[in-house]
């Protein structure tokens, strides 16, 4: 059943209006957000090394990588609901949209539930496969049994986010992390400052913060007039809808889990070096998870202006919006990376005082962050890639070049060139050219063949 969108809604219609300001418009609150969302776990360094220890530090830049396969599982089942969202909703069959946005909330509460108990279950093995060192594990082992306990919240804030997301509204779920990140720096304040808690009260204050995020969004979702409103009364799983998502998120989650746990295997080389480099390491990746902001938010912003069109069949619209995107994503990112290159110094004596951490991390910071353009044209193509349904090519592609290539260059040149610090790091850089090379390449066949078929219809 095809169904004509209220007219009064919050939801965004991508496919009409200026390209260029139907994606900036849609991605500045994305940015904000995951902005925001970055600061629950970077507020938590920051205290923790500075009022606790550098070895609290380490313990949370260790645990980084474990809460990330869970967090990036349902990114990618996020991604399959968001571009079968976005499609009904270009295509206006709201029927269907609404078919998916219960399903999708379904999946979220039993997946949750089980990777919760998983996750706990496996935190003592997983930080001994990373060689985690005995100075560093007790700290890790509480945090992360305390951080993916409650990791609930934030899985289904992400979920009900995506949803929205589906349908052009990525400003009210800023305004739900814009709360609860202020509440977690005053929770990490009180808890770590004032009871003297430690690492466990930089945890405890995260999860309470997420899962205030989790509620809100659900109360949105719940009491919305919008086309996007979650009936609880038709809350269920739609099997062939669900087979849908899996097919375009799957991939992707798939992708990100295997690649957060290669980087299990990369934590394991920075290990070796002792907690001062593993804490400037973990540093470094709390500075570069900022200068993915730009990025990510651009491929979300690109997955979702793509599958709508693809939904309404403006295809000469969605390669639009992909250039556009690219051209965006490589200048915001281009800027931040020759400020913080210039500024690396202040920057890492934000997470330590201690001159070991702040040298290590100006190390990683000036290696490695140039090389994240290469990074821009990856996100983007990939996020452009699943909005018209192909998840599985940037699944290969990125799987051969972040994991693949990766651990045989981390293999090869700390056996037989030099095991260093700095050598280890560049691990990054060569899975993102890499990657970058072959992308473009499959996104020129992709559209060329896309093309011809068009051609041979017409």
């Amino acid at each position: 059943m095809v169904v004509q969108q209220p007219k009064k809604t919050t939801a965004r219609d991508m496919t009409v209006g200026s390209i260029f300001g139907q994606l900036v418009l849609f991605s500045l609150p994305l940015m904000l957000g995951n902005i925001f969302q970055m600061l629950y776990n970077t507020v938590d360094s920051i205290i923790v090394g500075n009022f606790v220890s550098k070895q609290a530090l380490a313990a949370i830049g260790s645990t980084t990588m474990i809460t990330n396969m869970m967090v990036f599982f349902f990114n990618g089942f996020s991604i399959g609901a968001g571009v079968t969202i976005g499609q009904y909703f270009g295509a206006r069959d709201m029927d269907k949209l609404h078919r998916a946005i219960e399903t999708t909330m379904a999946a979220t509460f039993l997946l949750s539930v089980v990777f919760s108990v998983v996750g706990v279950a496996l935190v003592r093995p997983l930080l001994s496969l990373m060689s985690t060192p005995e100075d560093v594990l007790a700290d890790a082992t509480v945090y992360l049994r305390i951080y993916i306990g409650g990791i609930s919240g934030l899985l289904i804030y992400n979920m009900g986010s995506g949803i929205l997301r589906a349908v052009g509204d990525s400003t009210r779920p800023l305004y739900f992390l814009i709360l609860t990140s202020i509440l977690n720096i005053v929770l990490d304040l009180f808890f770590v400052i004032v009871l003297k808690s430690g690492i466990a009260g930089a945890a405890i204050a995260t999860i309470l913060s997420q899962f205030l995020s989790g509620v809100l969004i659900l109360v949105l979702l719940t009491r919305t007039k919008d086309i996007y409103r979650l009936n609880w009364r038709e809350l269920r799983l739609d099997f062939p809808i669900l087979r849908k998502i899996f097919a375009v998120g799957m991939p992707a989650a798939i992708q990100s889990v295997i690649t957060a746990f290669s980087n299990i295997f990369v934590q394991g080389y920075i290990n070796i070096f002792g907690s001062d480099c593993m804490a400037g390491w973990s540093s470094y990746n709390k500075l570069d998870q900022f200068i993915m902001l730009p990025m990510q938010s651009m491929a979300m912003a690109a997955t979702t202006f793509v599958s709508q069109n693809v939904g309404a069949g403006n295809d000469k619209r969605a390669d639009r919006g992909t250039v556009s995107a690219l051209c965006l994503t490589c200048g915001i990112t281009g800027v931040i990376i020759a400020l913080l290159i210039l500024y690396a110094p202040n920057a890492v004596r934000l997470f330590s005082p201690d001159p070991a951490v702040i040298s290590y991390g100006v190390l990683f910071i000036r290696t490695n962050v140039a090389f994240l353009l290469f990074n821009c044209i990856n996100h983007v193509l990939a996020g452009a890639l699943r909005g018209r349904g192909d998840s599985r090519g940037p699944m290969i592609i990125m799987l051969s070049t972040f994991v693949g290539l990766r651990q045989v260059y981390l293999f090869i040149v700390t056996h037989f060139i030099a095991n260093t610090p700095r050598i280890v790091g560049f691990g990054y850089p060569v899975g993102w050219f890499a990657c970058c090379v072959i992308e473009l390449l499959y996104f020129m066949i992709h559209r060329r063949r896309r093309l011809r078929a068009a051609g041979a219809e017409m």
